[in-house]
């Protein structure tokens, strides 16, 4: 089998609109173009053989590589040095705004900082996830990978009278470029998609003020985060992957950029995250307005009006649970059995399967995030409110119903706790909300369902034998989705019930810090195989320790999460047993999970040290208060 490289082993860079993932290699071995959802052009990821790759690496004896991001930026510089000399490959993405386009610049400085240095480049498309052919056509200073729908043009960074470095030649449809360089020397490729004309040589001042204008949009960008609390330099990397991963014609935030690295290396858990959850990124309001982000948040609050003015008619009611980031819904899943999976894991999935799936917490989920929102000045207007009325009605009368839960489970459709406590979350809001605003509402008929959950989780959910809230009614199972009851208010921290199921859970899903979602063993989730550490769920850990009054606990696990990040601080969605990163990645909800840790913890510490002691009595107020001093 071919050798891939460990999925931590890269960075990410984008344009708002699409991204790539770049290796320590200096290998760019997963790009869609012209968006996030587009078939793949490069995905070595997936199939070293077959799915292609974009690459300019140092060559030579003994040569080692570090990367790291430029300051405060989603640059990236990936370093190689030997004996010789070191070099430098700088990566980056100029932004593309707010209006859906074809055109997309990767941008790739090669440059030798110290000594002598020979890089080898080699550009491999593979269009249509290594379906379609292409043509290579050499014109001028450059050349074109063609097809009958997408384009990639070749430009060449260098000045006019520069000395000629490179040696290059076409092979079979691809390129190769050697390129023997001494200190202080710079030259660059330009990889662009949908040219508005033929390949050109862009001088190196060009590429300079492209550089510099990346700069200051993401300096410029993250100088508006509010957030002054601990972790701070972690916290605004996770902020700039998540806007790296939001689609800026609509404010969507995908689950992941990748699609099918797995659970299980060479298992059958391999999925497509190229979507927008609703779950998920209604989780995103809470992390920006945390960290001051109010424009990206007020973004994606219009995409999910957007979506509840819809009004789907699919298996979860007038909501869907996820959709393209443009807010359409085909999703149709299909495996592509011609590529071999990274290291073996097959199928590898495109589309997702589970967008036809009952889950009855997206609700919960889309109205606590706007009614989050709300609290801090981004409010829904009457038309808004209409739509928004229209689905807490449905939800009156089908909140019972069973369904696959948050996990996407296929083994069949349960009553799972989760589901029922994120509807209490939905009634409480939408209650909440037309009290704040004198609204109409069907308050009666809403409150009676309000009650009417809470009355049933609290029988159904709650397992005496187990001492614990558990995954689904007559059943023994513990989730780690339960983690979010006190979060959302349901049940206050210090309930003994919320402290047994703490205990209960820190016994069973918890080994050395790092949570599983649940034990697949126990409850059957209709897929062969195990998972690793869900990094989400030990960040909720975190969190619900923290408001627990469990501080020191908290501090501890949370400390050590962070040394699970990869180099440049980016979380995929699991870690497996020997600490390596597993899954899609990076993961958007790991990401705002880190942040609302965080912030949930430092404010928590705050008030125990005003306090003089290690004791929080209200840490949900001292969270409100760091959020109100965000906004």
């Amino acid at each position: 089998m071919p050798e891939y490289p460990p999925i931590a082993d890269h960075g990410l860079i984008g344009d708002l609109q699409t991204a790539a993932l770049v290796s320590t290699d200096g290998s760019i071995d997963w790009y869609c173009c012209p968006r996030f959802d587009s078939p793949s052009v490069f995905g070595a990821l997936l199939d070293q053989e077959r799915g292609g790759f974009f690459r300019a690496r140092a060559v030579g004896a003994d040569v080692t590589s570090r990367q790291l991001y430029f300051p405060d930026t989603a640059i990236l510089i990936t370093r190689f040095l030997t004996k010789d000399g070191v070099g430098e490959v700088i990566d980056f993405m100029p932004p593309s705004g707010k209006q859906p386009t074809a055109n997309h610049q990767i941008m790739r400085m090669v440059r030798c900082v110290r000594g002598r240095i020979k890089f080898e480049v080699d550009i491999r498309p593979r269009f249509d996830y290594g379906r379609k052919p292409h043509e290579l056509q050499v014109v001028g200073p450059g050349a074109v990978f063609v097809t009958d729908d997408l384009s990639l043009t070749v430009h060449i960074v260098r000045e006019p009278d520069d000395e000629r470095l490179a040696q290059a030649r076409a092979d079979d449809g691809d390129i190769h470029v050697d390129i023997e360089m001494t200190a202080g020397q710079t030259r660059g490729i330009v990889l662009e998609s949908a040219a508005d004309g033929p390949p050109r040589e862009i001088r190196v001042a060009e590429f300079t003020a492209m550089f510099d204008d990346a700069v200051n949009f993401w300096r410029d960008w993250l100088s508006t985060s509010t957030y002054t609390g601990r972790w701070r330099e972690m916290l605004q990397r996770s902020a700039i992957t998540l806007k790296l991963m939001t689609y800026a014609p609509t404010g969507a935030l995908i689950a992941a950029p990748t699609a099918g690295l797995p659970e299980q290396v060479g298992g059958e858990r391999n999925w497509d995250y190229r979507y927008t959850w609703v779950r998920d990124a209604s989780f995103s309001v809470y992390a920006l307005l945390g960290m001051g982000f109010t424009q990206e948040a007020a973004e994606f609050c219009a995409w999910l009006r957007d979506r509840v003015h819809e009004k789907a008619t699919g298996p979860s009611g007038p909501l869907n649970i996820m959709y393209r980031v443009d807010g359409s819904t085909d999703l149709t899943e299909e495996s592509l059995d011609h590529l071999d999976g990274y290291r073996g894991s097959r199928p590898v999935r495109i589309g997702n399967g589970a967008s036809g799936q009952r889950q009855m917490d997206i609700f919960g989920e889309a109205l606590d995030s706007i009614y989050f929102a709300d609290e801090h000045g981004i409010e829904l207007d009457h038309h808004g409110w209409i739509a928004l009325r229209g689905i807490v009605d449905w939800l009156t009368d089908h909140w019972d119903l069973p369904d696959e839960g948050i996990w996407e489970t296929r083994g069949g459709q349960q009553d799972f706790t989760y589901g029922r406590v994120m509807s209490w979350v939905a009634f409480d809001r939408a209650i909440r909300l037309a009290a704040k605003h004198g609204r109409p509402a069907a308050l009666d008929r809403w409150e009676h369902s309000r009650d009417a959950v809470y009355h049933q989780v609290m029988h159904r959910g709650w397992n005496e034998k187990t001492g614990a809230f558990v995954q689904h009614y007559d059943d023994i199972v513990l989730d780690s989705s339960m983690l979010r009851m006190a979060t959302v208010g349901m049940i206050t921290p210090n309930d003994p019930m919320w402290r047994s199921t703490l205990d209960a859970m820190a016994a069973e899903l918890v080994v050395d810090s790092l949570v599983y979602r649940y034990d697949p063993a126990a409850s059957p989730d209709g897929l062969a195989g195990d998972e690793g550490t869900f990094s989400l769920c030990t960040f909720s850990y975190v969190d619900a320790l923290a408001r627990a009054g469990r501080l020191e606990e908290a501090r501890l696990i949370f400390e050590k999460m962070l040394t699970y990040a990869n180099h440049v601080g980016l979380y995929s969605e699991e870690i497996g047993l020997t600490g390596e990163q597993l899954g899609n990645f990076p993961q958007a909800f790991t990401h705002l999970a880190l942040i609302d840790a965080a912030i949930t913890l430092d404010a928590a510490l705050d008030q125990a040290k005003a306090a003089g002691n290690h004791v929080v009595m209200d840490v949900a107020a001292a969270r409100r208060r760091a959020d109100a001093v965000a906004t």
